[in-house]
């Protein structure tokens, strides 16, 4: 067992910060790396990509939204409990040297896989400006961590309950006016992924993208996360996570994480109703 030494329920409960004693992985995994979850036996396998690693302490921590069957049970798990199995390092890491000015866009939850990232790249002596966003205040995640993990911090929320109004392209197009961006990393929800790229391209600035979102299997065996980039079929978890954003076919990846949304809708329901009934 994985023990959880520390919980946290974040924006509006919605979000949930778990840190898992898993030394091992804490020692060799590196930004942008993910690891793979299951609560217990009759539990499905989950990647998540981890938002930070302290390999003194021997700890990683995954920040996770309950969206389905899976992430509710994983929210059922308190301190002292823990996970069955958690599996990694997987994937590649994001490479990270000097290249200059920086700019790295988060919203959502993709902040919180944003946040080793961000940090690497200014350790590595980069200027790293960073923009987060979320729908609203009470939804946004890591504030404090991104302050710190960067030389410039811009806050964005959909309906301007906090920092600037609007959606973080908006704060993006700003930067981008400015000058002298030599990278962009973007991670979130596909749709932000999809325009900030579209938004790069158009000031010729690389871009790199985490496709996190479309993994089922994490090993390269069940090709759940097929994708397409530079008219190439690639594997998000073996391949990936992480592509030149420009490259992608964002239209076939939305296609693809809308297969299976009935199904994936009914056993949440179903899920949420019998853990009612034990109330």
């Amino acid at each position: 067992m994985f023990k959880i030494v520390e919980r946290e329920e974040m924006a509006q409960g919605t979000v949930i910060r778990n840190v898992i004693d898993a030394p091992k992985i804490a020692k060799k995994a590196k930004p942008g790396q993910f690891v793979i979850l299951k609560a217990d036996e009759k539990g499905e396998r989950i990647p998540l990509t981890m938002a930070d690693t302290d390999p003194e302490k021997g700890t990683i921590t995954i920040i996770y939204m309950v969206v389905g069957k899976s992430t509710a049970r994983f929210k059922d798990l308190k301190v002292g409990e823990g996970y069955m199995d958690v599996i990694g390092p997987l994937g590649k890491a994001t490479h990270i040297e000097k290249v200059g000015k920086v700019i790295c866009v988060g919203g959502g939850t993709g902040v919180a896989v944003l946040h080793p990232i961000t940090r690497a790249l200014k350790q590595a002596g980069n200027d790293v400006t960073c923009i987060i966003g979320a729908k609203t205040k009470d939804l946004l995640i890591l504030e404090d961590k991104m302050k710190a993990a960067s030389n410039t911090l811009y806050v964005c929320t959909d309906d301007g309950s906090y920092g600037r109004p609007g959606f973080v392209t908006e704060q993006l197009k700003d930067c981008l006016n400015e000058g002298g961006i030599k990278l962009c990393v973007g991670i979130g929800p596909v749709p932000m992924m999809k325009f900030v790229c579209k938004m790069t391209k158009e000031y010729d600035v690389p871009t790199l993208v985490s496709l996190n979102p479309i993994m089922v299997d994490g090993t390269g065996m069940c090709g759940g996360c097929r994708v397409t980039v530079g008219g190439e079929t690639k594997f998000a978890c073996v391949d990936g996570p992480e592509f030149d954003g420009h490259q992608v076919d964002f239209d076939e990846l939305f296609q693809r994480l809308a297969s299976y949304f009935e199904e994936e809708k009914r056993c949440y329901n179903e899920y949420c109703k019998l853990s009612e009934s034990k109330l």
